[in-house]
């Protein structure tokens, strides 16, 4: 997919504006996801956080009737720990963690290739130094139901410890 077959419409300011192909091979509007909290992570495979697959599916089943739901992005850009093929990554990922969320096919994340979605992301909220390229995998992205990024989180932020960013509290 082009980079360009990302983005529904020049300008996007929203996660609502882009579009993404699942595992399947289907083009998905995102559009879907609004009024959603939505948890955007790139994934791997092979990766020493792949553990969190397991933390990342417990907050997808716990909070899913209160408008929750996780999109992964299975990418191959950081020590090629995700090199199979989409029908190999969607059986991982059924097989190993009974992974019941959304998953997109593969993505770049980084460089002139990266996908729009992730583009925006980083412009949106920089990694920690205030840089905006993703060092590794399993970064994390809450966006909010209106669509625009809450807040990014690093690989070793655990999907337990994120948890309570989930529906904040009304002041």
């Amino acid at each position: 997919m082009s980079p360009e077959s990302g983005v529904q419409s020049p300008g996007a300011t929203t996660l609502h504006a882009f579009r993404a192909i699942d595992i399947n091979g289907a083009e998905r509007a995102l559009a879907e996801y609004r009024g959603k909290t939505v948890l955007v992570v790139n994934v791997a495979s092979a990766c020493g956080y792949t553990p969190q697959y397991a933390g990342l599916e417990a907050l997808h089943r716990k909070y899913k009737d209160r408008g929750f739901v996780v999109l992964a992005f299975p990418c191959n850009q950081f020590g090629a720990q995700e090199a199979g093929s989409e029908a190999e990554i969607a059986e991982f990922c059924r097989t190993k963690f009974d992974i019941t969320f959304p998953l997109f096919a593969k993505v770049d994340v980084n460089g002139d290739g990266a996908h729009p979605l992730f583009q925006w992301l980083k412009s949106e909220k920089k990694g920690v130094f205030g840089t905006a390229s993703i060092k590794w995998n399993f970064t994390k992205f809450l966006v909010g139901p209106d669509g625009h990024v809450i807040k990014r989180y690093g690989s070793g932020d655990t999907p337990e410890a994120i948890e309570k960013d989930l529906f904040p509290s009304a002041e």
